[in-house]
């Protein structure tokens, strides 16, 4: 398998030599008029490049930025005036000899340097992310950096940018490159006691050590993966349904948190029909917030039942229910109902609502107990309608108008404080995976770790052979983390979302 595996990247690495004997460039500052668009080119031919359209015969100092005439060296034409910044190798992003052309952003000045660039023998228009490939080959970066690096360009809040920085930066590929190191270390010395033990005089205790490393180390990966996905939830977005029976102001609400008329809202029952999904910056957290139909059993129409399957299945895979009540009949039931409370109403409604594996429902004599199995924010709503708005007194209740806007800064910190607690707060101490294939491989990893300690528990016939197998198995799972062990169809789907030019 092992060296299969090692096919594999020499095959990845032929390819890639064979790309990179061309000198690529691209526009990395985006499309369309700017102030100043910025060209990139990378590969062996760019300081032949850079002298031909600047007239240069020396390189210029590395990493100085300097004002030159930028031409068309096949007829001397002049394209335009702007700052050159050369980058020799291994000093660049790429690894290879790069420079950088900062010039005004007209498209007829960017689409002239271009042309020029595609002239000049073996150099040709990057593909998407392709410059980021070439520092992932030359070892500038490694396969959670690049991840990272491609979370940033999408980031679209504080606290992802803040994650996606981290790991662009190595925050996660220093703690698995320590964990593989530790590995590596542990199947030397295992291998050494298979090798070695019938003839040599081997350190006392060997195993030992080796088995309180791993053991060590299977508990590290266990406590990173037993991290309530944060990680992930942050850089795909809280999924957050608003759930609630019909005309009870769910419609009105997404607009008033997204302040736009993003759902139609009327007073007929059953107005929404499909999903409706908005995404929303709230505290530096993603929001994707999602309006549904209104949730009832005598629904009759059969798109209105559609609407509310689809309502049902999103909130099974959502990660925060806003529930919404109508505060004016939850106060008409209090005064019908004095001897029961808001908890017994909370119960009702959810059951009414075909919601009861919301909750876990405890009964101690008349004492009726709710737990939420999933994070949820209670949202009586309509309190303009009401004067006694005091009633809501239960832990994540708050009481709104989505007409005078009376309460909705409470709810605002609510979510934003949810948020918090199931994104969590990225740290270079902590860093958070992020990525489904991250999670797999850890996985993986320390299944094989476990294996490896039970049988290291095994006095009776312990398989030193096979222990060592174990560990060569969770190593090679790190090193797919990392890229040290890939193939060219993960790279791919990696690469695959980079944008032209970076």
């Amino acid at each position: 398998m092992l060296k299969f595996c090692s096919l594999l990247v020499n095959h990845s690495l032929r390819s890639f030599h064979t790309l990179t004997s061309e000198t690529i460039f691209a526009l990395s500052s985006g499309h369309g008029k700017c102030g100043v668009a910025v060209i990139r080119v990378s590969g062996s031919n760019s300081g032949i490049a850079l002298k031909s359209m600047t007239g240069l015969e020396t390189l210029p100092k590395p990493r100085m930025a300097i004002l030159k005439t930028i031409k068309n060296p096949a007829n001397g034409e002049i394209i335009d005036k702007g700052l050159i910044l050369w980058f020799p190798s291994p000093r660049s992003f790429t690894g290879e000899d790069s420079f950088e052309l900062q010039v005004h952003g007209g498209i007829a000045i960017i689409n002239g340097i271009l042309k020029t660039l595609a002239a000049i023998p073996h150099c040709r228009l990057a593909e998407p992310g392709e410059f980021t490939r070439r520092a992932f080959f030359n070892s500038k970066l490694d396969l959670t950096e690049v991840e990272g690096l491609a979370d940033l360009l999408q980031a679209e809040t504080e606290v992802q940018r803040k994650q996606a920085f981290l790991q662009s930066q190595g925050a996660l590929s220093k703690v698995y490159n320590r964990w593989k190191t530790a590995l590596i270390n542990s199947v030397a010395h295992i291998e050494a006691h298979i090798d070695f033990e019938e003839t040599e005089t081997l350190e006392i205790g060997i195993l030992e050590s080796v088995q309180k490393e791993i053991k060590k180390l299977a508990t590290e990966i266990e406590k990173h993966l037993d991290d309530g996905r944060k990680g992930e939830i942050l850089r795909n977005g809280v999924k957050t349904v608003i759930l609630g029976e019909p005309n009870v102001g769910k419609s009105s609400l997404l607009n008033l948190l997204c302040q736009r008329p993003a759902a139609i809202v009327t007073p007929i029952e059953g107005t929404t029909r499909d999903i409706l999904e908005v995404t929303l910056n709230i505290g530096g957290y993603p929001l994707v917030l999602a309006d549904t139909a209104g949730l009832r059993a005598k629904a009759t129409d059969i798109v209105e039942k559609e609407g509310i399957n689809r309502a049902l299945q999103l909130y099974e895979k959502s990660d925060l229910i806003i529930l919404v009540f109508n505060l004016e009949k939850y106060i008409k039931w209090k005064n019908k109902f004095s001897n029961k409370t808001q908890t017994d109403y909370i119960v009702e409604y959810i059951e009414n609502l075909k919601l009861s594996n919301l909750v876990n429902v405890k009964v101690d004599g008349h004492k009726v107990d709710v737990v939420f199995n999933k994070p949820c924010i209670m949202v009586f709503n309509k309190s303009d309608l009401s004067d006694d708005i005091n009633v809501v007194n239960s832990e994540n209740c708050v009481s709104v108008s989505c007409v005078t806007e009376d309460g909705i800064s409470n709810l605002i910190e609510n979510i934003s404080n949810h948020l918090k607690e199931l994104c969590g707060e990225p740290s270079v101490e902590h860093p958070s995976m992020n990525q489904m294939r991250h999670r797999q491989h850890l996985t993986d990893c320390l299944k094989h770790l476990q294996l490896f300690l039970r049988q290291y528990e095994n006095n009776e016939n312990k398989d030193l052979v096979l222990m060592a197998e174990y560990l060569r198995k969770s190593m090679k799972h790190l090193g797919k983390l990392v890229g040290s062990v890939t193939t060219e169809d993960l790279l791919e789907v990696i690469f695959r979302d980079f944008c032209i030019g970076k």
